[in-house]
């Protein structure tokens, strides 16, 4: 259904953000239910995370497979962690087009002071919070989303300090307003993300499938030479393949080497074509149709 990515500096208000979220599509009219996707679901040490690049790479990725496998068009998933790094927010955004949900960022917007101030009080208070050097540097590296870009649209965005982080925030209704009215033709303010093939993943072909296709597909060519060898190179009309399959019938010489050839791009387009259309053929007597078809449109 959706993909909501919150974004902000360490101890910025993300995590309330994400609560709040989530109480207020449960308090909806819609009734949904979101599930928070963040470092505590698998029991992480943020300090420990974000201690070099290695841990946080595998952080990231240990995050973005969990919401490629949940995300879908029965669910809400809210990633609730830094998504500091633009390039992180656009496979986010990736992985919602290949699913084809809506898509939008959460931004928490705080200062560097008050941020590093709440962090203090948190350590204080003796909750989880960041070691300074870290701190320092998830802040230095932080890219604010920008609302231009298609993987940080729509933005809503939040000011913790200035204004608190309720269920009654106006982004966070802004947010559940997006999120849950219907789409349909007349929508225009809200966009649900459409897969392509770039972003589709390839139907897995079955062995067997293949093999009978490479089979099939070598018989008639075998025929075709054979029928040509009998007619002294000559155009051959009407070469019979047997019953149930239409003629191959042939208005020139065609060579080995270019039977060859389109034999290859046959079996090539039709493994293209599986990704948004049907599968493969996948006995012999059904490739043998495709492709006798398609070597009378080539050579006819």
């Amino acid at each position: 259904m959706a993909l909501v990515v919150i974004s902000g500096q360490p101890c910025s208000g993300k995590s309330t953000a994400a609560q709040c979220l989530e109480g207020a599509l449960k308090d909806s009219e819609s009734k949904l239910t979101a599930r928070v996707i963040d470092e505590s679901s698998f029991h992480l040490d943020r300090n420990q995370c974000y201690s070099n690049m290695t841990e946080e790479k595998m952080l990231r990725g240990v995050l973005r497979s969990e919401v490629d496998r949940s995300v879908s068009k029965d669910s809400i998933i809210i990633v609730d962690s830094l998504n500091s790094i633009k390039g992180y927010r656009y496979e986010l955004w990736c992985l919602a087009r290949a699913a084809g949900i809506r898509y939008c960022v959460l931004f928490c917007d705080v200062e560097e002071s008050h941020a590093k101030t709440w962090n203090k009080q948190r350590r204080e208070k003796g909750e989880s919070s960041y070691d300074d050097k870290i701190f320092e540097d998830l802040v230095g590296r932080f890219e604010k989303p920008d609302k231009r870009n298609r993987w940080d649209s729509p933005l809503f965005e939040l000011w913790p300090f200035r204004d608190g982080i309720e269920k009654s925030s106006a982004a966070i209704l802004d947010a559940v307003s997006y999120l849950t009215k219907k789409a349909d033709a007349k929508s225009r303010d809200v966009r649900i993300l459409q897969p392509t093939i770039a972003t589709q993943s390839a139907r897995p072909s079955d062995a067997n499938s293949l093999y009978e296709m490479d089979r099939a597909t070598q018989e008639i060519i075998n025929a075709v030479v054979e029928a040509q060898s009998q007619a002294f190179g000559g155009p051959v009309n009407g070469i019979s393949l047997g019953q149930g399959l239409s003629p191959v019938n042939i208005s020139r010489s065609v060579g080995l080497p270019e039977l060859r050839r389109l034999r290859r791009t046959f079996i090539k387009l039709t493994g293209q074509s599986s990704l948004s259309g049907p599968p493969p053929p996948s006995d012999a007597e059904s490739a043998k149709r495709m492709f006798v078809d398609y070597l009378n449109r080539e050579l006819g």
